[in-house]
């Protein structure tokens, strides 16, 4: 009995060992075949290296906001008589916009008037009398102070009067305004604004890190969704003596020509600053870029020959990839700068690169390129 078990055992360990043996040996003969399976081609996107002309540039988010910009109001209560202005006008520094109504003022003011009129008239006869030793200093120093008196009460009513008459404190161009004739003001209310925006102030912030790349006088762009990549030209003007505690930013203030009147108060702006002499360096869209944590690498086309068939025949030349090493520098939108690696005219994969490896075959296929734009805009849809 127990040499019929030994037996079975040893049966079903031959049967075990053939199956498992049989599997080995199949996963053997299949890696084989992959490994002497030719390799697919991958299609990818290339383009070959070349310089360009790289302005080193600091870039930040910025407001607009006007040269000089107020909400006319009124100082005074009164009913409107007259609005000498249409919206969006230009008008000049002092120009009159809105006349109040001022005829009992203007009343009470000619009531002053003939009050310090006689006060002055007064004053004179005294004068006369107190030179003749008829009147007493006491007399004429009342004299003199009650005629003062009169006199700064028709100043002031003058004051009120022209506080009536509500002109333009400087120089620009008027909102929209819904002030109608007959219409009562109360002190406060607004009438209409007015922005003098050519030029016109940019202001935004660069870490306090970045201070000692700005300057007075220096060049920067801006540009504002509104009108696409449309520059626009200024200088930096005056920089916040003092950082943000809480951001440790530092605000700056650019000026910018705005004679068409394009830019306006409140608007969103990018703002590039330009930092350096101009460079030139080899580029490539950030896409053609592996970054890794030993380094960066691209993948360069390289051309090999190989022969199939009758050996008479001649060599075909065929693209594989190889990766390289790079050293990369600044970035400039959709590009990067490529400082060490590779020398210009080389052509390298910009897009396609996560799925090669050393040799892999080539197929280019450049109908559709990467970004490659050194100022991107946002693209609305």
């Amino acid at each position: 009995m127990k040499k019929r078990m030994a037996i079975m055992l040893v049966a079903v360990g031959l049967l075990l060992g053939g199956v498992i043996g049989f599997n080995i040996f199949k996963g053997y003969m299949i890696q084989k075949f992959m490994a002497s399976s030719p390799v697919p081609p991958a299609t990818v996107s290339t383009q070959k290296v070349d310089f360009q002309q790289w302005q080193p540039q600091l870039t930040a988010v910025g407001t607009l906001r006007a040269v000089r910009g107020v909400d006319v109001t009124t100082e005074v209560a009164g009913l409107v008589r007259s609005v000498n202005f249409k919206s969006g006008d230009e008008v000049k520094a002092g120009q009159v916009l809105t006349e109040l109504n001022a005829d009992a003022d203007v009343a009470q003011l000619h009531s002053l008037e003939a009050a310090a009129e006689l006060a002055a008239t007064v004053y004179e006869r005294d004068k006369a009398q107190f030179a003749a030793d008829v009147l007493s200093q006491a007399q004429l120093d009342n004299d003199a102070a009650d005629l003062k008196s009169k006199r700064a009460q028709v100043a002031q009513q003058v004051a009120t009067v022209d506080k009536k008459t509500i002109r333009a404190p400087f120089g620009g161009k008027l909102g929209i305004s819904t002030v109608n004739p007959g219409q009562y003001l109360n002190p406060g209310d607004k009438l209409v604004t007015l922005q003098t925006i050519d030029p016109i102030y940019v202001d935004f912030y660069f870490p306090q890190q970045q201070l000692p790349q700005i300057a007075l006088g220096q060049l920067v762009t801006v540009t504002a969704d509104a009108y696409g990549d449309t520059p626009f030209n200024g200088k930096i003007t005056a920089t916040n003596p003092k950082v943000d505690p809480n951001t440790r930013n530092i605000q700056i203030e650019a000026t910018v020509p705005n004679a068409k009147r394009l830019l306006l108060p409140g608007m969103f702006a990018t703002v590039r600053v330009n930092s350096g002499s101009e460079q030139r360096y080899l580029t490539l869209p950030q896409t053609a870029i592996t970054y890794n944590p030993y380094g960066e690498t691209v993948f360069v086309v390289k051309r090999s020959e190989s022969k199939e068939g009758n050996k008479d025949e001649k060599a075909k030349p065929s693209l594989v990839a190889q990766q390289v090493f790079v050293t990369t520098g600044s970035t400039r939108g959709d590009q990067v700068a490529v400082l060490t690696g590779i020398d210009p005219g080389t052509e390298v994969v910009t897009s396609g690169g996560s799925k090669l490896k050393n040799g892999t075959p080539l197929v280019i296929n450049n109908s559709i390129e990467p970004l490659n734009n050194p100022h991107p805009a946002p693209q609305e849809k």
